[in-house]
């Protein structure tokens, strides 16, 4: 096992999976599989933080499935961890599906690209405070960090995320057009 080495992503690819709405993997697409180290036949069927990063701080997930099941997107920076204990960092943008005739949420896609080193430094020390006071104090603790550290910076979550990531322009029409190639 390779142990805290950095997965170098191909920036001009991009990885897809779905999930049903449990977060049991349903899909992913080929560089997905390549990046995590996994069979297919490993992945589908189990649930989707088989590749969650220990560092990852939990409010995040938090987070992401508060705005999933209210059928809203959002964008996050996220630590993956391969089978073999490499890790990568993507930009993800998370998204809900519904049945057309009872608007029902059926499946979650998550659309990735490589993170910047930039991004990745600056978000690296957010989630090590907020991964710290999980430990020792929970993640409401961490929520209620969060919360204040936006707050101090005038911004909501999707504000300094955009911001982070520079959600415009051609990292913008890259991830619409990813979103259109897998409908």
């Amino acid at each position: 096992m390779i142990l805290n080495e950095k997965i170098k992503l191909d920036p001009k690819r991009y990885i897809v999976s779905k999930t049903d709405t449990r977060g049991i993997l349903e899909y992913g697409n080929d560089y997905f599989v390549q990046i995590s180290g996994y069979d297919e036949s490993e992945l589908i069927g189990r649930n989707h933080n088989v590749i969650r990063h220990p560092d990852m701080p939990k409010i995040i997930f938090k987070l992401m499935w508060e705005r999933l099941q209210n059928n809203q997107s959002i964008f996050a920076v996220v630590k993956n961890k391969a089978k073999d204990g490499r890790y990568y960092w993507v930009i993800t943008e998370f998204e809900a599906k519904n049945d057309p005739i009872s608007n029902q949420v059926t499946q979650y896609t998550a659309f990735r690209k490589a993170a910047s080193d930039d991004v990745i430094e600056k978000i690296e020390l957010l989630y090590a405070k907020l991964k710290a006071i999980e430990d020792k104090s929970g993640i409401d603790a961490a929520h209620k960090y969060l919360s204040g550290y936006l707050d101090d910076k005038g911004q909501s979550y999707d504000q300094y995320i955009d911001e982070l990531i520079k959600n415009r322009g051609l990292f913008a029409i890259f991830f619409k057009a990813m979103k259109k190639f897998f409908r």
